[in-house]
């Protein structure tokens, strides 16, 4: 690896690292002051963060702004939990499949929109990405209601802002110890696509960046699609643990059938067949939140962020290494071999464990 690209790995590992820090904390805040105040200060920090960043005068400036980007990114919680609060049960993982639309859009569009505007100079993309915060912070302050009413709040309490304490009430259900161990293989093995991808492609196929560029950009359609347009339905007609069970199933066959893929074509054809695999998202989250009631929904979303941030952390390294010993061996597909194992784990777990199962009462612990 050059310098640059050691670089760029060493910036989105100091952003994994202090969202898993800062999820639990932010998640807390929001069952303390309620979900929209939290998210708007988070929003202007970012905005405020990504225009400092670029005026960065030198590298370490660079990873101080990362890091605070990965305190002020830690959102996941507050969102998901201000989701919750605004969604019956039986609608929520509609509602969570439209957030997991918007997640893949994002990561469409940023990339496509960041290699555009640097033709305008290095500091394009850092002062487009503030424009977006900040405009996004005035939407909110506009139109965003508070979703958690003053008499379910709680007090915040330090002893609950961090990653252990922040799984603590979880466990008093005997749906949660499967849950996340299911949750957090499917999260290390769905890495598989955006950090080997591109190398697995241009190894396997001779693919140029072009290729690449809208191969991922067909990966998002189809997942987006299936998330807005199939989620609810298929929640509706068969549940939220028949749903996962699908996504799951359609993901792990997914990943072993990339292993034996040997033409391009072969590609967009498994990821179209399996594209039911973007069931498993909106499904598990729903499943999990379930797991907490309206006063700790925040804790739990930023715990389940904050795990979130370690898959981010550790599956690209995974990932990568298992990539690059498949291709010294002539077998470019072991790092999907090693995410249908993972998947495969988190089958087992939800079909063993999970699925049947009534539903049990969410913790107020």
């Amino acid at each position: 690896l050059d310098e640059a690209t050691q670089i760029s790995g060493y910036l989105l590992g100091i952003y994994a690292l202090m969202q898993f820090f800062a999820g639990p904390v932010l998640g807390n805040l929001g069952d303390r002051f309620g979900r929209r105040p939290v998210l708007i200060a988070s929003m202007l920090a970012f905005a405020a963060d990504y225009a400092m960043m670029a005026f960065a005068p030198t590298l370490a400036w660079l990873f101080v702004g990362r890091a605070i980007a990965g305190i002020t990114g830690a959102i996941y919680g507050p969102a998901s939990a201000a989701l919750a609060d605004a969604s019956s049960a039986e609608k929520r993982s509609t509602v969570f499949g439209w957030m997991g639309a918007a997640f893949g859009l994002g990561f469409i569009l940023g990339p496509a929109l960041g290699g555009v505007l640097a033709s305008w100079g290095p500091q394009a993309p850092f002062l487009a990405a503030a424009a977006l915060a900040f405009v996004n912070a005035i939407a909110m302050i506009v139109m965003l209601p508070e979703s958690l009413s003053p008499d379910l709040r709680r007090p915040f309490d330090w002893r609950r802002a961090n990653v252990i304490s922040a799984f603590a009430p979880l466990f008093h259900s005997r749906e949660a110890a499967p849950l996340l161990i299911a949750w957090f293989c499917w999260q290390l093995a769905s890495m598989v696509y955006p950090a080997t991808w591109s190398f697995w492609s241009a190894a396997r196929f001779g693919w140029d960046a072009t290729a690449i560029g809208w191969s991922l950009a067909f990966v998002g359609l189809v997942m987006a699609s299936v998330q807005t347009v199939v989620t609810g339905p298929v929640m509706a007609r068969i549940g939220e643990r028949r749903a996962a069970v699908v996504g799951l199933a359609s993901g792990t066959g997914a990943f072993l059938a990339y292993v034996f893929a040997t033409a391009g074509w072969h590609a967009y054809a498994i990821f179209l067949v399996c594209g039911l695999s973007a069931l498993t998202g909106p499904a598990m989250t729903s499943l999990l939140s379930r797991l907490a009631d309206a006063s700790h929904q925040g804790a739990l979303q930023g715990g389940i962020g904050s795990m979130n941030s370690v898959a981010a952390i550790i599956a690209p390294l995974m990932l990568t290494q298992a990539l690059a010993a498949g291709v010294a061996r002539g077998q470019p597909g072991a790092a999907f071999a090693l995410a249908a194992a993972l998947a495969g784990m988190a089958l087992v777990i939800v079909v063993w464990k999970v699925l049947g199962r009534a539903p049990s009462e969410p913790s107020t612990a």
